[in-house]
């Protein structure tokens, strides 16, 4: 996890110009982004503490400190809490294995009007009402390692053509993935999804290299149907704290032509 850390300020800190920190640009550079040095000034920590942090070798740095390195490179709020996740000294065990709760389930299923679909901490797909596999993917029809999202977004061709924006979509979903996997570093599970997509996807590899990070927030969702056209949803990810990191992501129409589509193919 140290590594990780280190591998992750190095990232944020090529993103940063001087002029947006505030400070002359002055000669030319070899790499993009601000200096050991210059993060080191603007958090008012050492050269030498900065070095030993991006290293692995600052032991556990205070709240203080993260929180100045963390303004030093304009973190957002979610890359902060990346931050401090990885500099924490504890990590969380692999949860068991994940069962979705049979009130769950009923609850997705009672969303007529609305696909909705349960997924895990590692975007496996664990339930889904019909809306969903008429909308995404019939899961029913795939093998338990095949309903992975991530997985789906970077393998499945028929998931590329769906969304008309798969480039944002596909990177949006491994920042989410980066952001979770803060707090399971030893899962075995992560690091062979990873280890997989990162052989099979050029893509994957270069995203997951960037450690961008981002949570699930509500959004706008344009999807190309094969056969429903073009349907407008409003997405919504539905955090579920007691579940081991379980969440619902809802897909509500956005206008009546998709409204209306969604029941024609409900027929």
């Amino acid at each position: 996890m140290r590594r990780e850390l280190g591998e992750y300020l190095q990232s944020r800190r090529a993103r940063v110009s001087p002029e947006e920190a505030g400070l002359p640009n002055g000669a030319a550079r070899r790499v993009p982004g601000l200096r050991r040095e210059e993060v080191a000034m603007l958090a008012n920590v050492s050269v030498d503490y900065y070095i030993r942090l991006e290293q692995g070798r600052a032991g556990n740095p205070s709240e203080t400190v993260l929180g100045a390195v963390a303004d030093a490179l304009r973190l957002t709020t979610a890359e902060r809490d990346h931050l401090f996740s990885l500099a924490a000294p504890g990590q969380r065990p692999s949860p068991p294995p994940a069962e979705v709760r049979p009130q769950l389930a009923a609850m997705i299923h009672a969303l007529r009007d609305v696909p909705a679909i349960v997924v895990d901490r590692l975007t496996n797909v664990l339930a889904w009402n019909d809306g969903a596999a008429l909308i995404l993917a019939d899961f029913a029809e795939l093998s338990v390692e095949q309903r992975n999202l991530t997985r789906m977004h970077f393998l499945d061709p028929a998931m590329r053509a769906l969304h008309g924006n798969w480039e944002q979509v596909a990177r949006d979903a491994v920042a989410q993935l980066r952001h979770t996997a803060a707090g399971y570093a030893s899962d075995p599970e992560l690091a062979a999804l990873v280890a997989e997509l990162s052989a099979a996807s050029p893509e994957f590899a270069a995203y997951w290299n960037a450690h961008d990070v981002a949570t699930r927030t509500p959004c706008a969702k344009v999807l190309n149907h094969p056969t429903a056209g073009r349907l407008s949803f409003s997405l919504e990810s539905l955090v579920l704290p007691a579940d081991d990191g379980q969440y619902v992501m809802t897909y509500t129409p956005a206008d009546e032509p998709t409204r209306m589509a969604l029941l024609a193919a409900a027929r």
